[in-house]
């Protein structure tokens, strides 16, 4: 396996937008937020963002937008104002897309490094798919959460399981304790591979001691548990360039007019002197 890019691993702090768009309204929102994209590709831009869209569950947008910290994400709130205020344009089409939204919830989370795999170890660069599981707990219940994930990896890494999950603590835009987990694919198959090991993990520890403390803590610990895929949609994704270096021809695909050959000057066939 090459090594993970250092630019591609999961963000301190998450803001997640699930969006809903009007029926029939999708394919418009992709054209005009790929236009932006590309844009913010060219420009000095305040934040970035990975755009994905559900396979299951509701249909809808989720972006994925990434930073350091909190400090950075107050700086990128007051920087897109000046962005916009820069670019008229861009400004309008960004209103465009506000227009087609139904409805819009906001989450911001932090990355727990306790929970799952290193981050330097993952390189979400590669992700073209990606689980989102979102749990939601009672109250005080939030050691139960963090005995289960352990557990969970460690019947994961008896089975030998290769894809890699993030777990982020929700800090904002919840009424109840939330944990996401990410499991982010490089092709679809490692999910058929994840379930294969899910299966044969239950056969070999039925009836044992891990096996019934995670049925229990389910049992108590739960108000809700909602598990969706999602495809990655590059083209209407704005990463930085250390990012996508890895795959430029995914994250940064050319518009028809980037990718059309330029046309070569028609050599005339008069027999005039050139000019020197």
């Amino acid at each position: 396996m090459k090594p993970a890019n250092p630019a591609a691993a999961p963000p301190n702090v998450l803001v997640l937008v699930h969006g809903e768009i009007q029926p029939g309204r999708a394919g418009e929102r992709q054209k005009l937020l790929a236009s932006i994209s590309r844009a913010c590709d060219r420009l000095d831009a305040p934040s970035f963002w990975i755009d994905l869209q559900s396979l299951t569950g509701t249909r809808e947008t989720l972006t994925f937008d990434p930073f350091d910290s909190f400090e950075q994400l107050q700086q990128a709130h007051s920087g897109w104002r000046q962005f916009y205020a820069a670019h008229a344009d861009l400004a309008q089409t960004q209103g465009q897309i506000d227009s087609l939204v139904n409805s819009e919830r906001t989450i911001v989370a932090v990355r727990r490094d306790d929970l799952g795999i290193p981050a330097e170890d993952i390189d979400l660069s590669e992700a073209r798919y990606m689980r989102v599981l979102e749990l939601r707990l009672f109250p005080g219940h939030e050691k139960d959460f963090e005995e289960s994930i352990k557990l969970w990896g460690q019947g994961r890494a008896k089975t030998k399981a290769e894809v890699p999950w993030i777990v982020y603590q929700v800090n904002e835009g919840t009424s109840s304790p939330t944990f996401l987990v990410f499991l982010p694919f490089a092709e679809l198959k490692e999910y058929d591979d994840l379930l294969a090991q899910k299966e044969e993990l239950l056969e070999e520890n039925e009836g044992d001691d891990t096996t019934d403390r995670l049925k229990q803590i389910a049992r108590e610990a739960y108000i809700s548990k909602e598990s969706n895929l999602y495809a990655v949609r590059p083209e209407t994704s704005h990463v930085p360039k250390e990012f996508a270096a890895g795959d430029a021809d995914f994250w940064r695909p050319a518009s028809a007019a980037e990718a059309k050959p330029e046309a070569k000057p028609s050599v005339s066939r008069s027999k005039k002197k050139p000019l020197r």
